[in-house]
């Protein structure tokens, strides 16, 4: 599987369902997904540095982090609620 899609679903694991089918119809999702798992990793990287500015770049990319996660919790919301208006639901 996709490292992004993974990155999703660690981070929204109750979503695993909706994840795995907003990556097939959707290019945007993907690549938010991916931008994710760069970001995650970036974050890392920077968690284990002690360059000058580590803390700062630490911060930085919890934050790029949680932006992401943000927007995979809205195209998720998005595809629930068009979802469940199409069933009646």
């Amino acid at each position: 599987m996709d490292t992004g899609v993974l990155a999703a679903i660690r981070r929204l694991p109750k979503h695993k369902k909706v994840i795995e089918e907003l990556v097939l119809v959707s290019e945007s999702f993907r690549n938010i997904c991916g931008d994710l798992a760069e970001a995650e990793l970036a974050l890392q990287r920077w968690e284990a540095s002690e360059a000058p500015g580590a803390t700062a770049r630490r911060d930085e990319y919890r934050h790029l982090v949680d932006g992401l996660e943000a927007e995979l919790r809205q195209a998720i919301h998005e595809r629930q609620a068009r979802h469940s208006g199409r069933h009646g639901g």
